[in-house]
């Protein structure tokens, strides 16, 4: 079924603890992405679900896996733990996809592990629906992230709050490479780990970096400023779709700059920029607004690893670190703005562009307006036609300077100025999707499913496939929730 060609197993054994997944009692396909395992180069027979949900629930183990679970530290909420590790999580393995990108294939919730202290290493099914549902809804919106292969039901309970249906997630990363990965080696004083992951990490994510520079501690201050510039790209892409991601501890923060672990996360209704859900985020540490600032902290923590690899005195080495970490808020505040100026349909950068964006935002704020519906009404602005858009605010009449500014605006955007209000209109429709995954549709196709039915969670994953066109039997889930819809807490699922 998988055309294994596997590295991470060949690194030294004290990255990794090899592990077997636990077989479940009855494994049922719930969902599986074939458009993705085209991609992936996987050889599934769709004739046999029964075989194929054996294969995904790790029943079975297919030839040529090295299943390991992966050893990391982390800081949570900003406490380290040294010893983190998979603890609910086993990678069977690497492909090489379509694009001759090597893919992680990892069973999220396949048993326990050497790390999973006392946890049973299993998953609970609505958080493995999330994961699916939020994943894709990624890869649609064109955000770099883990990607759902599959979700398969295990026929047995978990336990967490109170008794639920087991399930197993079969995630596709770039690679599960974290920040906390180089903290387990650097907590041990492993510098000869950390120069072997780093440049491990080079070959299979920078390789440009080989070429660029020797090998020596240019080429490892360069990975830090690299990893520092896709992270800030990717929060500054998360902010423009109202993203939360709700637990931006170290160990969930990729090294390739991809989004990984869906645990508590959600999208803003109601814009506020220190929204939380998160039911562990007591004090709104990985708030919407907080994460630029999170993003910077966790690449300082990172920084503090990579000491010894850019420059054998310290003095130095701190200096060029701190060099990474001034950069790491020059590329967000860039990326950040390059996403709002297109959502406001800007082609050219101009002087006063981040001051037209903050404007709307305050009045956002102001009101509680809907933060995917205002920004997908624009279009019909720029068609001349204000009143839906009006109508999201409860002031409507402070509204009418910033039309007027940003109206302005695009008749100033050079080569864009050009175009006509279709033109515009088709722009600004094309990156403000009309349908992101809102929690209340998350949450109605968790219970359904939980209740045996899983068209609600196929019909939401149906209509996040084309999340930028206005399908007319799609516009359901465009619509923010009423209040007695509202889902103000989401939840780990640990």
């Amino acid at each position: 079924m998988f055309s294994f060609d596997n590295s991470y197993s060949r690194l030294p054994e004290r990255f990794f603890a090899p592990v077997y997944p636990e077989p479940v009692e009855d494994p049922k396909l719930l969902a599986f992405n074939e458009k993705l395992a085209r991609q992936l180069g996987v050889a599934a027979d769709l004739s046999d679900p029964d075989r194929l949900a054996a294969i995904l629930a790790g029943n079975v183990v297919p030839s040529g896996a090295s299943p390991l679970a992966m050893a990391y530290a982390g800081h949570q909420f900003g406490n380290f733990v040294p010893k983190l590790g998979d603890g609910r999580a086993i990678l069977l393995g690497e492909v090489i996809d379509a694009e001759g990108r090597r893919r992680d294939i990892q069973l999220k919730g396949a048993g326990p592990t050497p790390f999973s202290r006392r946890g049973d290493g299993r998953a609970a099914l609505g958080p493995v629906l999330r994961e699916y549902i939020v994943s894709e809804a990624f890869a649609a919106f064109g955000i770099p992230a883990t990607r759902a292969l599959a979700a398969v039901s295990t026929g047995e309970p978990v336990y967490r709050e109170r008794v639920e249906q087991g399930a197993v997630f079969v995630r596709v990363a770039a690679s599960h490479v974290r920040v906390g990965t180089f903290q387990y080696l650097a907590a041990s004083g492993d510098e000869e780990g950390l120069k072997t992951l780093a440049d491990y990490v080079i070959d299979r994510h920078y390789p440009d970096l080989k070429d660029r520079f020797e090998n020596g501690p240019e080429r490892y201050a360069a990975l830090l400023e690299a990893v520092a510039l896709a992270q800030a790209r990717l929060i500054a892409r998360w902010l423009g779709v109202g993203f939360i991601h709700g637990v931006m501890n170290t160990d969930n923060m990729t090294i390739s700059g991809e989004t990984i672990d869906f645990g508590p996360c959600a999208f803003m209704d109601e814009y506020d920029q220190m929204k939380v859900f998160s039911s562990i985020d007591q004090a709104g540490r990985y708030a919407y607004r907080n994460q630029p600032g999170i993003g910077q902290w966790n690449i300082a923590r990172l920084a503090e690893c990579f000491l010894p690899l850019i420059d054998a005195d310290e003095e130095r080495a701190v200096e060029k670190a701190n060099s990474v970490l001034k950069a790491f808020g020059e590329h967000f505040q860039s990326a950040w703005l390059d996403v709002f100026r297109t959502k406001l349909g800007l082609t050219q950068a101009r002087e006063g562009d981040g001051d037209l964006v903050q404007g709307l935002m305050a009045e956002m704020q102001t009101s509680s307006a809907d933060f995917t519906r205002v920004f997908r009404s624009l279009s019909e602005v720029a068609r001349g036609r204000t009143a839906g858009f009006l109508d999201l605010f409860t002031a409507p009449e402070t509204l009418a300077d910033w039309i007027a500014r940003w109206r302005n605006r695009l008749e100033e955007d050079g080569e864009g100025a050009k175009r006509s209000a279709d033109q515009i209109a088709a722009a600004l429709d094309a990156v403000n999707p009309a349908i992101i995954p809102r929690n209340h549709r998350i949450e109605e196709a968790i219970v359904a499913a939980n209740d045996g039915d899983l068209k609600p969670f196929n019909r939401l994953v149906e209509a996040l496939e084309r999340p930028f066109e206005d399908r007319p039997e799609f516009a359901a889930y465009a619509e923010p929730p009423r209040p007695e819809q509202r889902v103000l807490r989401t939840f780990c699922g640990t």
